[in-house]
């Protein structure tokens, strides 16, 4: 029985993980390739001269800006060849079909290849892809595209680099504006240490599973299981919705949206776990199962698919590096730690004999 809901269990794991994948094929070809964290802070220091209405920001860890242009005028974006790019204005957002950037920029690579259409001295053909005031967009002026760092920061990469100060032309009519910026290179921290705190954190919270099930303190450990199942959960759900804040989400409407489309699966086993939590506090039939399937979904989906925090010095989220990978550390041992406990739990109850019953013998007469 033990072994069938297992296989089971293993069996769901394997069809979200090929679900998963199948799903993000589709976001990325569309230039929906945030990072999960980068060593290069991206900053704007606004646009000058200033204009009433126009702000520009960095969103999505710094891989794409934001324009948001409140003026009642059109506002233009210049390309890399000095061409119309972007138009941005009380009727929508446009971009020029000429205009090479239009291209590459639909990655954070830069590596679409242009058609034969993209001609920057051509004049401009506008074509509408957003309603509203704000344009977001990935500009290679704002980013490091090499795979190599800067020689500075291979001479010392232990220290923090100015890499460039970068500006990108915008047009209000025929007045020229600067966005601008600074790119700087922050040291990472030390991946070692974040993965042996969590990994000494899950071994505590797994060794749960050795109590006895049947005894008082079994019982209690399940109750703790099942409020760490909670607040890992908890901060699963809070932690994507931070990177659809941080991708320039405002609203509930747009976070919701943006929940759905690209961070379902890690929405999805935080309300779980949340779920198999309360399960396991009222110490219903199988809750060791059902807290060890929502652990083992919660440190996949939600821990492990944004682990790389542990290893980069920016995170995509709106609030500071350290609570993001303090998050993503409690994530994981909640889920690994509640898996390994309700395994154990489980492997001692299917060792555990049944007792016989002992037949009644009846007298005769």
């Amino acid at each position: 029985m033990i072994r069938t809901l297992l296989g089971r269990a293993g069996l769901v794991a394997a069809a979200a993980g090929l679900v998963t994948l199948i799903s993000a094929a589709p976001a990325a070809a569309h230039g929906a390739d945030a990072p999960d964290g980068t060593d290069y802070r991206t900053r704007t220091t606004g646009v000058a001269p200033a204009r009433p209405g126009l702000e520009a920001r960095v969103i999505e860890a710094g891989a794409r800006l934001e324009l948001t242009n409140r003026t009642g005028r059109a506002i233009e974006v210049i390309g890399y060849s000095g061409e119309p790019y972007l138009r941005v204005g009380p009727d929508g957002v446009f971009e020029n079909s000429h205009s090479p950037a239009t291209y590459l920029n639909r990655t954070i690579a830069g590596e679409t290849a242009l058609p034969a259409e993209a001609d920057p001295a051509a004049a401009p053909v506008w074509r509408r892809i957003a309603d509203g005031t704000t344009a977001r967009w990935h500009d290679q002026r704002a980013l490091w595209q090499e795979s190599a760092p800067p020689a500075a920061v291979r001479a010392a990469p232990d220290r923090e680099h100015r890499v460039r100060d970068w500006s990108i032309p915008v047009r209000d009519g025929t007045d020229p504006l600067l966005i601008g910026g600074t790119l700087d290179w922050v040291p990472p921290p030390d991946a070692y240490t974040w993965w042996a705190v969590t990994i000494v954190g899950l071994l505590a919270v797994g060794a749960l599973g050795l109590l006895a099930a049947t005894a008082t303190s079994g019982r209690r450990a399940l109750s703790a299981l099942g409020a760490l199942l909670i607040v890992g959960g908890a901060v699963a759900v809070v932690y994507p919705v931070g990177r659809e804040l941080d991708a320039g989400a405002q609203g509930v409407g747009p976070v919701v949206v943006g929940l759905l489309s690209g961070q379902i699966w890690s929405l999805l086993t935080g309300l779980g776990a949340i779920a198999a939590g309360w399960y396991a506090l009222s110490r219903r039939p199988g809750a060791d199962f059902v807290a060890a399937l929502a652990g083992a979904c919660l440190a996949l989906f939600a821990g492990a698919a944004n682990a790389a925090v542990f290893a980069r010095s920016i995170a995509p989220v709106p609030w500071s590096p350290e609570v993001a990978r303090v998050m993503v550390a409690a994530v994981l041992i909640a889920g690994a730690g509640a898996t390994a406990a309700g395994v154990l739990r489980l492997h001692a109850t299917s060792r555990t004999p049944t007792p016989t019953p002992t037949p009644t013998r009846t007298r005769t007469p």
